[in-house]
């Protein structure tokens, strides 16, 4: 029943927001009690001033949730082969032999929580010891990044064969070989420090990361990837239950501890699919938040060397800075990046149906 997946993966994402919300409240308090509270940046515009001590970390509240829901479907897996089980799966339109979510489903799973945990570590260096208010110094975190990415890629390529990209109007997939390995880690680290620049203002990075694995949801269900399927909507769910806290004013920033796992699952997410090249195009917000701060460094070191003093090409970067200064408010840069972000979704899955 090929239909069938579907509404199992929608109560999937029902059940993983109810989970998150349910257990928000007391992380919320925990972290307060442990005075787990973001640091504002003293350049950053004058309003963000008032978010001082906002708990961070909260991306412990999306990440534990996906977690969970996807062990217990893998456990699943073995209990179909007792007549018990089966009965459970045919009740969803799975029939025998099938999987809920598949030994690959462990690889984006993986990466959520290597990631998570290195960012739970940047968030808690950021709050305590001697590197206060900065969080682990760059060179550190980006070898984390690397070798998380380096063990991953390798994995996707010698253990899924993963090894070609698919192209919009041409039927056959490319094969690029061993070059599967380096453009992989390329993409899991970009897009893992592109959504922690997203990150800046509240609803904003939640709401653009569950358009994005909504699309690639729906991207996986059109090729049949079911159990990529159930676990994109696992995570929308948890996202939207993080954005009824993390909408303005926030009551929970996610942290280092969910963009930067978010991201570079987002990246798996497109790998497994085989539409990694539509990333660009589905993260599209992600792409120009971190594009804007690369140009910002690189113009402002450009005309330093030539002029003797270095300019702006932004008033403030990363973007969404850029146009708060301009004079939108906070919830007007957030609802029109996401309007946005929903017409990048809309034109990647449509690239992907041609």
């Amino acid at each position: 029943m090929a239909s069938a997946p579907m509404p199992f993966t929608l109560t999937l994402g029902t059940v993983s927001f109810f989970l998150a919300v349910i257990w928000g409240r007391p992380l919320i308090n925990l972290l307060r009690r442990w005075r787990i509270g973001k640091q504002i940046r003293l350049d950053g515009p004058n309003s963000h001033q008032t978010k001082m001590g906002t708990p961070t970390m909260g991306g412990l509240m999306i990440l534990v949730p996906v977690f969970v829901i996807t062990v217990v479907l893998n456990f699943a897996n073995f209990l179909s082969g007792f007549a018990a089980g089966r009965a459970f799966l045919a009740y969803f339109g799975f029939e025998h032999g099938s999987t809920l979510i598949g030994k690959s489903i462990l690889v984006p799973l993986g990466v959520m929580v290597g990631f998570g945990l290195l960012g739970a570590l940047d968030d808690l260096t950021g709050l305590r010891g001697r590197h206060q208010g900065i969080g682990l110094l760059a060179r550190y975190k980006f070898a984390g990044q690397v070798f998380i990415a380096l063990v991953t890629a390798l994995g996707l390529h010698f253990a899924l064969d993963l090894r070609s990209v698919a192209l919009p109007l041409m039927e056959r997939k490319i094969d690029i070989g061993l070059w599967y390995v380096p453009v992989a880690m390329f993409i899991i680290v970009g897009f893992s420090n592109a959504v922690n620049l997203t990150d800046g203002l509240d609803g904003l990075a939640g709401s653009t990361a569950a358009l994005a694995f909504a699309a690639y949801g729906i991207i996986a269900y059109l090729q049949g990837q079911y159990p990529l399927l159930a676990f994109c909507f696992t995570t929308v769910g948890a996202l939207m239950a993080f954005l009824w806290y993390n909408a303005y004013p926030a009551d929970l920033f996610m942290g280092d501890t969910g963009s930067q796992a978010l991201g570079a699952t987002l990246a798996i997410v497109a790998l497994l699919s085989g539409q990694w090249l539509l990333l660009p195009i589905v993260g599209f917000i992600f792409v120009a938040e971190a594009g804007s701060v690369i140009l910002q460094v690189a113009y402002f070191q450009l005309t330093k060397r030539r002029y003797g003093q270095g300019r702006r090409l932004f008033k403030m970067s990363p973007l969404h800075h850029h146009f708060e200064l301009l004079g939108w408010s906070e919830t007007q840069v957030t609802q029109r990046f996401w309007l946005v972000g929903i017409l990048a979704a809309m034109l990647g899955i449509a690239l992907a149906l041609l």
